[in-house]
């Protein structure tokens, strides 16, 4: 693709109206007053649809494009061999620094009799569903499914069949206009991102205000202690010293990309959905972080659905949570199995908000324990959904920047000395 429809770059002014629309929507939140907080809500509510609508084309669009450009570009086996490797090792880090500080702070048993008034609070039905059903749910049974009901795996495996099928067919004249279409429908969305991008600051006042009103009004309050320690430390740890050292083994200023994915980062806080940030995310990382459009259009995307640290974390301190609970006794044959299974659970989860929650419990009631202990932790996960959210944002981020420095790095070498 040779030529790129998308947002402009973020700089220091745009970056100085982000924080100031931070600030006053706290401020006015904090006000609590009823109409204005109702009005911020009809604004986040109307945000969130917008971005989670441009958010399902624009991951099948650049799956589709990136497969079908296989055969022309030679980087698009590197490029998917290296995110799914810098994927996999930062999503196991993330599990296994959960582990780490669950050992080091190590949570008690919580009353029994607690545990069991939790059972109330489990969202109806969700027990019974399994991670079973969860897989099934990603294969569709008609072509409009994944797309009416926003089901980002579904997605990927449609557009990913259509992508690898139109470069196979590429020599066909009909399958040419096709691919062309799809390219033009691409720059299309790119500037539908490139005007919401640029009212954002509105649905940023909002967002704040929202959540300062929830705050203020005892929505988000309480804590389990521990485990709650041991979920947020794990998720900070995460985002401010592991994807750091990741970008610095590969030669990268983390505080420099920090900077040019700030409002992807933002924007996953408020809306609590990898998917629906995703615009935002492929806008920063080509325009602020300068991002090869190949690389970014084709990594984000699979990201936004399979690398999700923050997820790993959760299901993995969660897991151990619940199962000392029930009376397991916590070996490391069993934390090292449980590792991999929330490793491989985060891949298969979907970039939506609570998705971590909801994929959790299947895991547990699966195992046949007491899940009282997730009624106990809705009330508070909203806050450690916002936190997680914008920790797999950061990681997509961070695989972004590596996989965007090594492609440059082999086509350097590639170029004939002069």
């Amino acid at each position: 693709m040779n030529k790129s429809v998308s947002p402009g770059g973020f700089n220091g002014k745009q970056m100085a109206i982000w924080l100031a629309a931070l600030l006053a929507g706290a401020l006015l939140g904090a006000c609590n007053i009823a109409w204005l907080n109702n009005f911020f809500t009809f604004i986040a509510t109307v945000y969130t649809r917008l971005f989670k609508f441009v958010a399902v084309p624009t991951i099948s669009l650049a799956i589709m494009t990136t497969l079908a450009s296989l055969g022309a570009n030679k980087n698009s086996g590197k490029i998917f061999l290296h995110t799914i490797t810098y994927t996999l090792l930062t999503t196991l880090a993330a599990a296994a620094v959960g582990v780490l500080l669950y050992k080091f702070i190590a949570p008690g048993n919580l009353p029994l009799e607690l545990v069991q008034s939790g059972h109330s609070g489990v969202p109806a039905g969700l027990g019974e569903f399994s991670y079973y059903d969860h897989l099934l749910s990603v294969v569709p049974d008609n072509l409009l499914a994944p797309i009416s009901s926003g089901n980002v795996l579904s997605l990927l495996l449609v557009a990913s069949a259509i992508g690898i099928t139109l470069a196979v067919l590429k020599d066909s004249e009909n399958i040419q206009i096709l691919t062309k279409g799809i390219l033009g429908l691409q720059e299309v969305l790119f500037a539908l991102i490139k005007a919401l991008v640029w009212i954002l600051p509105l649905g940023i006042v909002a967002f704040s205000a929202q959540l300062s009103a929830q705050m203020s009004a005892g929505v988000i309050v309480g804590s389990l202690g521990k485990y709650v320690a041991v979920v947020l430390g794990g998720n900070i740890l995460q985002f401010f010293v592991i994807l750091p050292l990741f970008l610095l083994a590969r030669g990268i200023n983390p505080v420099k990309v920090f900077k040019n994915m700030l409002p992807a980062v933002l924007m996953a806080l408020f809306t609590k959905s990898s998917a629906a940030t995703l615009p935002v995310t492929v806008a920063s990382a080509e325009n602020n972080m300068k991002a090869k459009p190949e690389v970014a259009r084709f990594i984000l995307p699979i990201c936004c659905t399979i690398n999700m640290n923050g997820c790993a974390a959760f299901v993995m301190v969660t897991s151990l949570f619940v199962m000392q609970n029930n009376g397991i006794a916590l070996t490391w044959p069993l934390i090292l199995l449980w590792m991999l299974i929330a490793v491989i659970s985060a891949v298969g989860n979907a970039g939506v908000p609570m998705g971590c929650y909801f994929l959790t419990l299947s895991l547990m009631s699966g195992m046949g324990t007491a899940v009282g202990i997730f009624g106990i932790i809705l009330p508070i996960y909203a806050v450690i959904d916002m936190i997680e959210t914008a920790v797999n944002v950061w990681s997509d981020s961070c695989v972004c920047a590596m996989v965007d420095k090594t492609i440059r790095a082999g086509e350097a070498k590639q170029q004939p000395v002069r």
